[in-house]
């Protein structure tokens, strides 16, 4: 008798860990490289910064877009070809708008760009389901991302901002992680094998309730995207919110952005130590309350130390939080289905949130904007909790049909 199988999910290695990370930080590194991009754009336009600004958003706007537009196909077994297409156009987008200085080719460099971009964030976020235990994974994948981001940000401004500097960058990284996406682990298959002796245990372990798995998975995205808009709000707004009310230095804001790297790093390796043994829905539940709570404080303190302290705090529980959102999105189905899409949706509201922050802070003021932020975490800590808790519940199901396949294979 023939009976279907998921199959296992596949151990960690140096170079699937490679090609997974590297794609994903070329995704991501215009995200992270936007204040630099705006400082290139204007030294080769001549444009203003609002200008400027607008075309950076674009381009971001642009790899969100194709981000989701491409997470089905990297579920699937297209995905190489859609990291390979997407990093490709990076190059050669990011790559024109370096070296030819014509503004219409800086523009449209930096939109292709954009869209290559977009490829490279699915492909990876969805080959990020692929592993074993993917809290942990989650957790290398924030160190490595955090640790190169680093480095690149601290390299950067000692060279003139200008397009070939930061634009060069972004499509030598893109080029070097391409020829590293072959290591790319590709979608689960179906595997049809016989099981004389396991039958049942076969047969409802294919009747995975992909229902519970779909709405569960909708539900995160959306509890996602509000709350990475409510996070990089205030990410958006702390500079300005810090100089007005606590008297914040650009040199404090420097301590406190620098502070706050550090504290993901930190976040990331104790991920990486913890793993699963905590479970995931209670701990994401507490992060989002604590990230809420942390958030209302930033708005009350008027000290500049207190408010670097506080800076910092709150940034090292969200990125925390992000990697266990990125650990249930890819717990909830091996291939992808949801891990690809997840960071997508993440650079939807990080385009918007300066905009979204400021609106905010004019209506509301900034206590008033801090406490809106508080108390959207503690409202989306209710789906996040509900969400992890099937994600745990769907990658246990998994175990049986890894049990049965090791049966029928000895």
């Amino acid at each position: 008798m023939s009976h279907s199988l998921p199959s296992a999910r596949i151990p960690l290695r140096l170079p699937s860990a490679v090609a997974t990370f590297g794609i994903g930080i070329a995704g991501y590194l215009g995200v992270n490289l936007s204040p630099y991009m705006i400082a290139a754009v204007q030294s080769a336009l001549g444009a203003d910064v609002l200008t400027a600004s607008w075309i950076v958003t674009g381009a971001l706007l642009l790899t969100a877009v194709t981000g989701l537009a491409t997470a089905k196909l990297s579920a699937g077994p297209r995905r190489l070809l859609v990291a390979r297409i997407g990093l490709v156009l990076a190059v050669v987008g990011f790559g024109a708008a370096a070296l030819v200085p014509a503004p219409a080719v800086v523009v449209a460099g930096l939109l292709i760009g954009g869209i290559g971009a977009g490829g490279a964030v699915s492909s990876s976020g969805a080959a990020i389901a692929a592993f074993v235990n993917p809290d942990r994974v989650a957790g290398i994948s924030g160190l490595a991302n955090r640790a190169v981001v680093t480095v690149i940000l601290a390299l950067i401004p000692l060279l003139p901002l200008v397009p070939i500097s930061v634009f060069g960058t972004l499509a030598l990284f893109a080029l070097l992680v391409l020829f590293a996406s072959a290591w790319l682990p590709t979608a689960p298959v179906v595997e049809h094998v016989a099981v004389p002796t396991a039958a049942a245990a076969s047969d409802a372990v294919a009747r995975r309730p992909r229902r519970a798995e779909t709405f569960a998975g909708f539900v995160l995205l959306v509890t996602f995207a509000l709350w990475a808009a409510s996070e990089d709000s205030l990410w958006a707004m702390a500079g300005v919110m810090g100089a007005d009310q606590a008297g914040l230095t650009p040199e404090g804001l420097g301590i406190a952005l620098s502070g706050a790297t550090a504290g993901g790093i930190v976040g990331a390796i104790l991920l990486m130590i913890v793993g699963n043994r905590l479970g995931r829905a209670v701990p994401l539940a507490i992060l989002l309350v604590a990230g809420g709570l942390l958030k209302i404080a930033e708005g009350f303190v008027t000290d500049p130390t207190m408010f670097i302290v506080v800076f910092i705090a709150w940034n090292t529980v969200y990125a925390i939080a992000f990697l266990y959102f990125v650990a249930t999105a890819a717990a909830l189905d091996a291939d992808g289905r949801w891990s690809g899409p997840l960071l997508a949706v993440y650079l939807v509201g990080s385009a918007l949130t300066p905009v979204i922050g400021a609106a905010l802070v004019e209506a509301f003021g900034y206590q008033g904007f801090v406490t809106v932020l508080g108390v959207a975490s503690f409202v989306l800590a209710v789906p996040a909790f509900l969400v992890a808790r099937v994600s745990s519940r769907l990658q246990r199901t998994e175990e049986p049909a890894s049990a049965v396949t090791e049966e029928v294979a000895a």
